[in-house]
């Protein structure tokens, strides 16, 4: 049974008895190039322990058996979860478990995160992979078109999401998946996005970094001085400072700061205790 084949996936589903889940956010792609493309990403060797999350049916899952040392395929879905079993390979293991409740203790150092990412559950599951005290050496995603186009966006056009992911690595879009190329298929498309996770850009603590990041894009339509002095309960004067003083301009807006801008911000505000 080739589960790239909507024929074949259809038939499949009926055996089991089941219909796709649209409160899971199961679209079952059903394109092989696009599959190999997001498995590729990852550049998978028997060296590496893949999690694989959300493997659905398992049309990446076996074959990335093959490639990779060990699978480790976490499922919230019972009915899909008892499929994956199935004569499951011995490198091959299934959990049947929410990622959101997972133990990523559980697995090696610089394991490999592959996934096709409900679209309601995006930023949820970037947190999770990326902050999270063992987070994976290289995550392959299949994301939304609209939300990889924002990780991935130069400064002007930045983000509190794209900065909690370019604050920890290296987003790259590999490759455009369009809806149709799902079963059933979803309102819009889709795209591969790598992320290779370096670290963190520079020494912080992450929840007093983002909370000024929120706070300077708290009001998008507001010069980054004026969201600041509101964000953080500053006056109108020690916010103009604080901005002179990270040489950022006077007119500056949250999306045109790169990671050094908040840097010099982030420094200064520690020093004065503003977050």
């Amino acid at each position: 049974m080739d589960l790239t084949r909507v024929e074949d996936v259809r038939t499949a589903m009926k055996l089991a008895g089941i219909k796709p889940n649209k409160g899971l956010g199961q679209h079952f792609l059903v394109d092989k190039p696009s599959l190999e493309a997001i498995m590729d990403a990852a550049a998978v060797t028997r060296d590496d322990t893949v999690l694989e999350v959300g493997p659905g049916l398992g049309v990446m899952t076996r074959p990335l058996t093959h490639q990779a040392g060990h699978v480790v395929a976490v499922e919230t879905d019972h009915i899909l979860a008892g499929l994956l079993r199935r004569d499951a390979p011995d490198n091959l293991t299934v959990v049947e478990q929410d990622i959101l409740t997972y133990d990523f203790s559980q697995l090696p150092p610089r394991y490999k995160a592959i996934a096709n990412i409900p679209y309601y559950l995006t930023s949820k599951i970037f947190r999770l992979l990326i902050e999270n005290p063992n987070p994976p050496s290289v995550m392959s995603l299949l994301i939304q078109k609209e939300v990889a186009e924002r990780i991935v966006a130069p400064p002007g056009k930045l983000s509190i999401l794209a900065l909690s992911v370019q604050y920890y690595g290296h987003p790259e879009i590999v490759r455009i998946v369009e809806r149709h190329k799902f079963w059933p298929s979803p309102a819009v498309d889709s795209a591969v996005l790598r992320v290779v996770l370096t670290g963190p850009a520079f020494p912080a603590d992450p929840d007093r970094l983002f909370r000024l990041i929120k706070a300077g894009f708290g009001e998008k339509r507001k010069q980054l001085k004026n969201a600041l002095a509101g964000g953080l309960n500053l006056s109108s004067e020690l916010a103009v400072e604080l901005i002179a003083k990270a040489k950022i301009g006077p007119t500056a807006r949250a999306q045109e700061l790169d990671l050094k801008a908040w840097k010099r911000l982030y420094d200064l505000a520690i020093k004065k205790e503003l977050i």
